[in-house]
């Protein structure tokens, strides 16, 4: 697929198997016309793999059950999966054919790639893509950069280290790209401004750095 290394840094994870990838961000539209697979599929499945982990991390987090499943369904639509499609930018890589890259559309890509990187490397992973991007906790006030700082400080670790590595786009419309790095790990963020990024960053090293720690 073109663009893969561009696309795998965007997601944090490199496929072994690219046919998958592609299939990820394959429409129906364009696989009818080309006479390939679409992300169908993989939707179907992304959409019980992701309904899974959510639940696994709200049963974890706590609450009562109505709660739980109140903050499940607003995490699982469409909405907050194409928001989060689209803070990354990889909506610009659907495969389409006459077709819209509206809100569904984006949004199944969300649940295509939660499949993908679920078959290609595990569950981990695919944990690892879904806590990265969707707020979990369910707060209002999300605040990634302080939990990050807090979690570092209470195992006595270093101060988070934040570097624009890339900025893109016209000045009206600019894309940054931050890197983050503590305890010999880095993610990285995109956004519309460097503060956005910087968030994004923020909460996929955290989601690394739990996962390492099996939290």
């Amino acid at each position: 697929m073109e663009k893969a290394e561009e696309i795998e840094r965007k997601i944090g994870y490199t496929f072994r198997d690219k046919g998958l990838l592609k299939t990820c961000f394959t429409h129906t539209s364009y696989a009818h016309e080309h006479g390939c697979e679409s992300n169908e599929r993989l939707e179907f499945l992304g959409d019980a793999l992701l309904g899974f982990l959510v639940a696994e991390a709200l049963y974890a987090r706590g609450g009562a059950e109505g709660e739980m499943t109140s903050l499940r369904i607003r995490l699982v639509s469409a909405k907050p999966l194409a928001e989060a499609v689209r803070a990354d930018g990889l909506d610009k890589y659907l495969l389409l054919s006459g077709a819209a890259a509206g809100e569904r559309v984006v949004s199944s890509l969300f649940e295509a790639l939660v499949a993908g990187i679920w078959l290609d490397g595990g569950i981990d992973p695919a944990r690892t893509f879904v806590f990265s991007r969707l707020p979990l906790r369910g707060e209002k006030n999300f605040n990634p950069k302080g939990d990050l700082q807090e979690y570092l400080q209470a195992y006595g670790a270093e101060t988070a280290r934040y570097t624009v590595i890339g900025k893109e786009g016209k000045d009206n419309a600019p894309r940054f790209t931050v890197r983050v790095q503590a305890e010999n790990e880095s993610a990285v963020g995109e956004g519309g401004s460097v503060r956005e990024a910087e968030k994004q960053a923020a909460q996929r090293l955290l989601a690394i750095l739990k996962d390492h720690r099996g939290e």
